[in-house]
């Protein structure tokens, strides 16, 4: 998308711009819950209207947390060339451990609470933390989580475990989610 205007939809907007609906919720208290949710097909203005915002302000807004997303955001390209070069990375699985059972990155670390806990104090605030999930949806908000409790060092993996397949390793298996 190379414009983002008050006519674009919600949808195009959280498609585009992953971390958009975390830094509306943040700001403006918008999209976070029941109360204050909108609908997919609701363009910006729509949204901003009902929560007395102006347009041009979030638009602002979504546009610097984007640039700040992309800062925390590595490639599967990247992350390969960094552990075969030898630097001290740690894979962290931000999947269900389900799925981490069923097909993971060779050498990541599964993601439990205690071992969270454990890495918030015991991992240097800068060394390298690579988070991954299944296709990269969630993994800013999960990286955002750890940068905020210190862990400089933390980035995410775009197109998560699926990209690493498709991209750098093809001997893991992809996958998809069925929901009810």
């Amino acid at each position: 998308m190379a414009d983002l205007t008050a006519n674009t939809t919600m949808a195009e907007i959280t498609s585009t711009f992953p971390g958009s609906k975390r830094a509306l919720f943040a700001r403006y208290h918008i999209g976070g819950c029941s109360s204050c949710a909108y609908r997919d097909d609701e363009t910006l203005a729509e949204v901003c209207e009902r929560n007395e915002i102006k347009a041009d302000e979030a638009i602002e807004y979504i546009l610097e947390s984007h640039e700040v997303d992309k800062a925390m955001l590595i490639s599967p390209q990247e992350v390969k060339a960094l552990l075969d070069s030898g630097e001290e990375v740690l894979l962290l699985d931000t999947r269900t451990r389900e799925e981490h059972e069923a097909v993971a990155i060779a050498g990541s670390k599964f993601m439990t609470q205690e071992y969270q806990q454990e890495l918030f104090g015991t991992w240097g605030k800068d060394k390298l933390i690579v988070l991954y999930d299944h296709t990269g949806g969630r993994v800013l908000d999960t990286c955002a989580w750890f940068q905020g409790h210190g862990l400089k060092g933390a980035r995410g993996m775009t197109g998560g475990i699926d990209a690493w397949s498709k991209e750098v390793d093809k001997s893991v298996p992809r996958y998809r989610l069925e929901m009810d």
